[in-house]
């Protein structure tokens, strides 16, 4: 098995709905988010993934948050679903799932500071 990983930030701010505590409050993160993508087989040129495609396909994701209100993007807002690191891993997840197959995203960590970190591992 083979696994390419890629990261990048961004740039957002946020607020926990019902949460009890100053995150309920807005606030801002400097957000880095790592994808890994797994496989078997490698291409003609001896890649899983060309790096290049992978970090681009990311840093599209990201740049629909970068420097906005999480909670105002329509898959939060739209869901009521509060932008917790653990859901904003999904949902970077969501949105890379199908892109690279028959290759498979095997694990998305969003860290929200360099000290708590999420972690989405699919089926």
């Amino acid at each position: 098995m083979f696994k390419v990983k890629v990261e990048t930030v961004f740039s957002t701010s946020h607020y926990l709905s019902g949460y009890n505590g100053k995150c309920a409050n807005l606030h801002g993160h400097n957000w880095r988010v790592s994808v890994e993508i797994e496989g078997a087989k490698l291409d003609k040129l001896g890649m899983l993934v060309d790096f290049k495609e992978l970090k681009s396909a990311l840093e599209e994701i990201a740049e629909e948050l970068d420097h906005s209100v999480i909670n105002n993007h329509p898959y939060f807002k739209g869901k009521e679903i509060n932008p917790t690191a653990e859901n904003i891993a999904y949902f970077f997840y969501k949105k890379l799932k199908s892109r690279f197959h028959p290759n498979k995203v095997s694990k998305i960590e969003v860290y929200e500071t360099d000290k708590y970190v999420a972690t989405y591992l699919p089926d």
